[in-house]
């Protein structure tokens, strides 16, 4: 089973490679959306009022900032 896995950052963000670095170790493939530059994954934070990086989405359900504890469970390692 496919599982849509998108981690939303900026660059220069430790938390944001930490998140990403934790994935790659899961094995997890994902993408990274930069909303510094993607304006609709900007937009797309802005409407759910989240104001800061990283943000995982993993098919839809997002949890913000880095909780490993939570990314865990999320992708079910």
């Amino acid at each position: 089973m496919d599982r849509e896995v998108i981690v939303y950052s900026t660059p220069l963000c430790g938390p944001c490679e930490r998140l990403k670095g934790h994935l790659r170790a899961a094995g997890i493939s994902f993408i990274v959306k930069d909303v510094l530059v993607d304006e609709e994954a900007a937009e797309f934070l802005e409407s759910r009022n989240i104001r800061t990086t990283p943000v995982l989405s993993v098919d839809g359900e997002l949890v913000e900032g880095y909780q490993p504890e939570k990314v865990d469970e999320l992708i079910g390692v």
